[in-house]
């Protein structure tokens, strides 16, 4: 059984529309797949009608959240997405975006980058706009070479020279309200340094403490030695190991299923989960 749980469409920052994720998803042999949006649950209704005969799809959301001035994302699978606590907050944090990436845009023209907004408003299309609709913009103007290559100190990482801070949500409030809506909590690529500063062992055992499920393990952003201490970790805390791909089509360069979730983990999530349960898939249309 082939699981990914952590995939991106157009309706935050990938380029496969929701259909087309789910039709990539079969062709690319799993069994299983997570849409997780930042913030979002739009392309939920266009994945379901599109999803194929012996797929099933996995509801979600990648939740933006701040510990102690650290960036960090939670996974949240099987929530119910109507919850209005919930729900709310996840609008708050999405609508600080379109704030937060002018800002960047504005910082850029500082640092003498030509990025316009426009530029960033058509690569983002009807998509949640983040930090790498602007990257994407950058490598069109030939400033860096790669999505991932803009986000260093030199550009958009955390702290980084056009870098802005926007809404996030605390860590431990974000696992009581995803609680409160029946879903369950991963926390993404714990150790993904590249990307900034990482959040430290003692605050994710505080989480754990808190009703953390997971943490993700198996990712293009750890290395060998990373994903042994964070599977030594989660063992000590009692937490599920995840993997997955972060798939965010021709944005990133991983693949669907190139990381994935061993099924008795995968199994473990839906017996928890009471706000929502997985889509099988009909044929689509």
């Amino acid at each position: 059984m082939r699981i990914d749980l952590h995939t991106h469409s157009t309706a935050s920052d990938g380029t496969d529309t929701p259909a087309e994720l789910v039709r990539n998803a079969a062709a690319a042999g799993l069994d299983v797949v997570a849409l997780t949006d930042h913030d979002t649950t739009r392309g939920y209704a266009e994945a379901i009608a599109a999803l194929p005969e012996g797929l099933t799809l996995v509801t979600g959301a990648e939740l933006s959240c701040r510990i102690d001035g650290v960036s960090m994302h939670m996974l949240a699978y099987l929530f119910d997405p109507e919850e209005a606590e919930l729900l709310a907050e996840r609008e708050l944090v999405r609508d600080d975006r379109v704030p937060r990436a002018r800002g960047m845009v504005a910082r850029l023209n500082e640092l003498g980058v030509p990025v316009t907004w426009e530029q960033v408003m058509r690569i983002a299309g009807d998509g949640s706009v983040g930090r790498p609709h602007v990257a994407t913009a950058l490598v069109e103007l030939g400033v860096v070479p790669t999505v991932s290559d803009a986000f260093t100190q030199d550009w958009l990482a955390d702290g980084g020279r056009a870098h802005v801070e926007k809404h996030e949500t605390d860590p431990f409030e974000a696992i009581r309200l995803v609680k409160a809506a029946g879903g369950v909590t991963v926390f993404a690529h714990p150790g993904a340094s590249k990307r900034g500063h990482t959040v430290p062992e003692s605050a994710i055992a505080e989480m754990a403490a808190a009703g953390l499920d997971g943490i993700e393990v198996d990712h293009m952003d750890h290395d060998d030695e990373t994903r042994a201490g964070l599977r030594g970790l989660a063992a000590e805390l009692g937490l599920l190991v995840t993997g997955s791909s972060d798939y965010h089509g021709s944005r990133k360069t991983v693949t669907l299923g190139e990381y994935r979730t061993d099924p008795e983990v995968y199994g473990e999530i839906t017996r928890r989960a009471t706000g929502a349960f997985p889509v099988p898939g009909t044929g689509g249309v």
